[in-house]
């Protein structure tokens, strides 16, 4: 990945080292003798060449070098032997040298002195050359030597100047573009593809692109699931106060008899009404923030749910034929797991054909725990599998009681968990529902 981290790292790094660098340099290029000893052309390779030409040519020729170069750079030059005595009577007027002696400040000199000393390869003598440089000299020199100093100056700021637009843009524009997108989705009309180009980088903004995308894809199904969902229960509010109303005009203009016959129609109706505001309810909070999981013992729930199942079809049974194995390790709701496990028992009920029971078996597998509920019943036609689980679907032809609402309220639960709801019909007849749940340390996708 290449990470916006260590991007922005690098160019603080390069900028910091690019303006220390240039300061060390424009430092020694300010006052340093050895900066002045090495660039100023009339010191710089000056020592040897001189000595080179006294020891093959004597002092004359050197007498004569030492004039002439101070002829070409205005630069007075003293040479010193070993003994502290000039090897030639030099450039620098012995008035000069006695007002300088006499001066207590070296800096009010009207030059800069500069000493350097060599040594030949050929003698082996060591020589102390005393260069006096006039100040309008120096300062002139200093004016031309600092340009490129300067010039590397302004192309480093120009360079760190480019990167940091750089850096910048690569912030604002992918920001610029998240912004976009935030305020679409608050106007709901929100474009996965709006993100895609920056959802292509490997950076923190390509991730956060990339999370944007699968919160928006989230944010998008569950507001047309909640839209779709309130239409739903519109329609399927709106007919049972529909059969209310009827039945209260019947029994407000019929006779006393008539009212009397009415009135287990209405309880049955209002019992209908509050059965589905409850089932919509619950399937209404499993949207909600369910807190932290916990650990969940699947032993008490499936007794209780055989116990349920016991009272509302005494005519019927429901076996476990594999129960839950050894040292399972299952985190979750267990009221909501058991809320699951129960619609699915009871949608089984409905179908299933005596004497033939209802069948829950528990497997584990590959980190994966599956609960499996079959009916001995007709099945479903294999086109209507994809709708059920759907809020409020009904297969065609159904008889029996219920909203659409139970394989919903699983469903939910089983995604809650980190899972899925499998629904199919049994190789061996009946109709299987199967709640497959990740156990704990299992990483789901």
């Amino acid at each position: 990945m290449r990470s916006l981290f260590w991007r922005i790292l690098a160019t603080f790094w390069l900028a910091i080292a690019v303006v220390a660098a240039l300061a060390i340099l424009l430092g020694q290029a300010l006052n340093q003798d050895a900066w002045i000893l090495s660039r100023h052309p009339a010191l710089r390779e000056f020592a040897p060449r001189w000595a080179q030409l006294y020891e093959e040519q004597g002092p004359l020729a050197a007498q004569l070098a030492l004039e002439a170069h101070k002829q070409r750079f205005r630069v007075d030059i003293q040479v010193l032997g070993e003994t502290g005595r000039p090897v030639v009577r030099g450039t620098f007027p012995a008035r000069a040298a006695a007002f300088e002696a006499r001066q207590p400040n070296a800096k009010r000199l009207p030059w800069r002195r500069l000493t350097n000393d060599y040594t030949s390869p050929l003698t082996g003598e060591t020589y102390l050359f005393i260069y006096r440089i006039p100040l309008t000299e120096l300062a002139a020199w200093h004016r031309g030597s600092l340009l490129w100093p300067l010039s590397a100056l302004g192309i480093a700021l120009v360079v760190l100047t480019a990167f940091a637009l750089l850096l910048t843009l690569s912030i604002t524009r992918p920001l610029d573009r998240l912004r976009g997108a935030v305020h679409d989705l608050g106007q709901t009309a929100y474009q996965q593809n709006s993100l895609a180009r920056l959802a292509r980088r490997r950076d923190e903004l390509g991730v956060l692109a990339n999370d944007f995308n699968r919160m928006g894809a989230r944010l998008q199904s569950l507001i047309g699931s909640q839209r779709q969902l309130l239409r739903d229960v519109s329609h399927e509010l709106r007919s049972p106060l529909a059969r209310l109303k009827v039945a209260l005009a019947l029994a407000e203009r019929g006779s006393e008899s008539e009212r009397q016959a009415i009135w287990p129609r209405l309880e049955q109706e209002c019992d209908r009404l509050e059965a589905l505001i409850a089932e919509i309810l619950e399937l209404a909070r499993l949207d909600a923030d369910p807190g932290a999981a916990r650990p969940v013992d699947l032993q008490p729930i499936l007794a209780r749910v055989r116990d349920n199942a016991r009272l509302s079809a005494p005519e019927q049974r429901v076996e476990v034929t594999r129960e839950p194995p050894a040292g399972l390790e299952l985190q979750g709701w267990p009221d909501m797991l058991e809320r699951a496990l129960d619609n699915l028992v009871r949608n089984a009920l409905r179908f299933n054909q005596p004497p033939a029971p209802i069948e829950i078996d528990i497997d584990r597998a590959a980190g994966w725990l599956s609960i499996n509920v079959r009916d001995h019943g007709p099945g479903a036609d294999p086109e209507h599998l994809p709708e059920l689980g759907k809020p409020f679907f009904r297969a065609p032809g159904q008889t029996a009681a219920g909203h659409g609402l139970g394989l919903a309220i699983a469903r939910r639960a089983a995604q809650r968990h980190g899972g899925e709801l499998q629904l199919a019909n049994h190789p061996d007849g009946g109709f299987l529902a199967t709640l497959r749940i990740p156990l704990a340390g299992t990483t789901v996708e």
